[in-house]
């Protein structure tokens, strides 16, 4: 157990419990949140998908978007990688490829915040959209 000797630690410590417990809470409903799954197999990740998922992790929060980050295996598109599955409530999930952490922000600004769909959606859901 680490040792807490200032009040900067006791505050870390807090921090970081208040984020397992959020994250845990928004895991046992997460039909009434947005969904955010990463495609973290080799092909992903070669492609830059660790950077992709942090970037959504990091700034979901900050541009008030109630969500769940979770990462999945391949999805079977990896001429497109790195690839994005997302998941509003009420609607069917959307495939996004080639999704960079600049991307990351488009989607985040324009189809999350706006329902503006974006450049890069799979085309097989794009028809189902």
């Amino acid at each position: 157990m680490e040792k807490i000797k200032t009040l900067a630690d006791l505050k870390r410590i807090k921090e970081n419990v208040q984020a397992k417990i959020e994250l845990r809470e928004r895991s046992e409903r997460p039909g009434e949140l947005v969904q955010v799954k990463v495609a973290m197999a080799t092909c992903g990740i070669a492609a830059g998908s660790k950077e992709t998922m942090n970037y959504f992790i990091d700034h979901l929060d900050k541009n008030g978007i109630r969500a769940v980050v979770t990462q999945t295996g391949c999805m079977g598109y990896c001429y497109a990688e790195p690839t994005v599955e997302i998941s509003k409530p009420g609607k069917e999930p959307i495939v996004f490829g080639g999704v960079t952490p600049a991307r990351a922000e488009e989607i985040i600004q324009r189809y999350l915040k706006n329902d503006e769909l974006v450049e890069g959606i799979i085309p097989v859901n794009y028809r189902s959209v």
